[in-house]
């Protein structure tokens, strides 16, 4: 089977009723990405922090995947299909994909703010007081910016191995995420789906589709399927 790595990132969760980071002015209910989703932010003010996270946790139970999601996970018939995702919801999983990385952590855990390998699932609000077997207070198993994300040298290892590479629902502003592109082999078929694409550094050889995750990916699916 041929290896399909797919780069998936806010746009299409957008479509399931998400909000992105990068919606309008940058903001989060008035609040700066810096208030809400960094370390410093979190030493100011870990209870706005928390109450930021939990508004999310309860958002994705109320949200369901969407047609982008699920003909992601219908491709597994055809491909070994490797998920790398800059999204923190499980609409991914609830659609059916099997083999998904998380490179900016996962909403639905918890970890230790002292140590980042003591992890828990986290289906509940975290309140302050709620602590790690460390004694630490519990914080949102999430990269924050600033942070290191630990997942990287996985994620390239995979987008060196794809036959084809298909990114979806981002803008490829976020790095080091955004530079898995220039890792992948040379003969690697390169397809982008995004409705705002306006060339990000990939030259001439992406497959542009200037289309919603779920419009590019019912377009995409025959052909990719073709390709198998």
């Amino acid at each position: 089977m041929k290896k399909l790595t797919i780069l998936s990132g806010a746009g299409i969760s957008a479509e399931s009723g998400i909000k992105t980071f990068r919606d309008g002015d940058g903001l989060w209910e008035n609040h700066s990405i810096t208030d809400v989703a960094s370390p410093e932010g979190w030493r100011k003010d870990r209870e706005l922090v928390l109450e930021f996270y939990n508004q999310r946790r309860r958002q994705i139970h109320e949200v369901e995947p969407n047609d982008a999601h699920k003909i992601i996970a219908d491709l597994e018939k055809y491909f070994e299909v490797e998920i790398i995702t800059q999204n923190i919801d499980d609409l991914h999983e609830r659609a059916g994909s099997t083999n998904i990385l998380h490179i900016h952590g996962e909403l639905l855990k918890s970890c230790s703010c002292n140590n980042k390998g003591l992890i828990y699932e986290q289906k509940k609000d975290i309140k302050i007081g709620d602590k790690a077997e460390d004694g630490a207070q519990l914080r949102p198993f999430i990269v924050w910016f600033g942070e290191d994300v630990p997942l990287m040298k996985e994620a390239t290892e995979k987008a060196k191995q794809a036959d084809i590479f298909l990114v979806i629902g981002t803008s490829l502003q976020v790095y080091p995420a955004a530079g898995l592109i220039h890792e992948i082999k040379d003969d690697c078929l390169l397809i982008v789906i995004n409705p705002n694409e306006t060339g990000f550094g990939y030259g001439q050889r992406a497959v542009v589709m200037k289309e919603t995750a779920t419009r590019g990916m019912k377009l995409l699916f025959d052909k990719l399927v073709n390709l198998a």
